[in-house]
């Protein structure tokens, strides 16, 4: 982003909610309340929600369609994705009638740069999480000031203590799931009769890049076949601000 595009957005920042009163306010608010006081916040032309689109994801998306299914959604495709996670994209937006999906690509430059060989991933995960979804995710996020994920606390890691609202750069991060439990996310899935992704039968429990993800044994967390073998814990788009 260009200093000027940076300055633009730092001063509209000013003129938004601050993060702790809002997260005062709606932390007792059930997911769709909190989105929709998002929306009121910043106006759907500067909101947008990221999505995986993987094995939780429907059920936020289902929440979104509820409250206003054309809010941009952001889904980065990284270029190690399974077919089966294209495939679960393409169903949810029928589904749920989104109507402003926008897939974004890492640069072909940066990739041709840094990662020639399609071995980052190996040598160097952080890295390949950089200019696959940190750096692509900056980029989508330009034009908007404030965006929506999916974190759970039951997740565990560094998301067991996350708000509801906090400050993440110079937008504003609402995290609508924070206090669900997986209990609740079930039962959005079962009432809506949400399709569920198509690798959880094949025992994927959370699914990322093909490199990076493996399958989940019995009474293991559900993230535990995320970059298994390693102490990474998240791909970097939580742990870097947006700025």
């Amino acid at each position: 982003m260009s200093a000027l595009a940076h300055q633009a957005l730092a001063e509209s920042a000013r003129n938004l909610p601050l993060a702790g009163e809002l997260d005062q306010a709606l932390r007792s608010a059930a997911p769709a309340e909190i989105i929709a006081s998002a929306l009121r916040a910043v106006g759907r032309e500067h909101l947008a929600l990221v999505s995986s689109f993987g094995t939780e994801s429907a059920a936020l998306l289902k929440v979104m369609a509820d409250v206003d299914p054309a809010i941009p959604v952001i889904f980065l495709d990284t270029g190690w994705l399974f077919e089966e996670t294209l495939a679960y994209r393409d169903t949810l937006v029928a589904t749920l009638g989104l109507t402003d999906v926008r897939s974004i690509k890492p640069l072909q430059e940066t990739l041709s740069r840094e990662d020639g060989d399609r071995e980052l991933w190996f040598s160097d995960p952080d890295a390949c999480c950089r200019i696959r979804k940190v750096e692509p995710l900056t980029r989508a996020l330009a034009p908007f000031k404030a965006w929506i994920n999916g974190r759970k606390r039951f997740q565990g890691g560094l998301r067991a203590d996350i708000p509801v609202v906090e400050q993440d750069g110079v937008r504003l991060k609402f995290n609508p799931f924070a206090k669900v439990s997986r209990e609740q996310i079930e039962a959005i899935y079962s009432n809506a009769k949400l399709p569920p992704h198509p690798l959880t039968a094949k025992g994927f429990l959370s699914v990322g890049c093909m490199p990076c993800t493996s399958r989940t044994s019995a009474g293991e967390d559900a993230r535990a076949g995320r970059w298994r073998g390693t102490a990474k814990t998240e791909c970097g788009i939580h742990t870097t601000k947006t700025s």
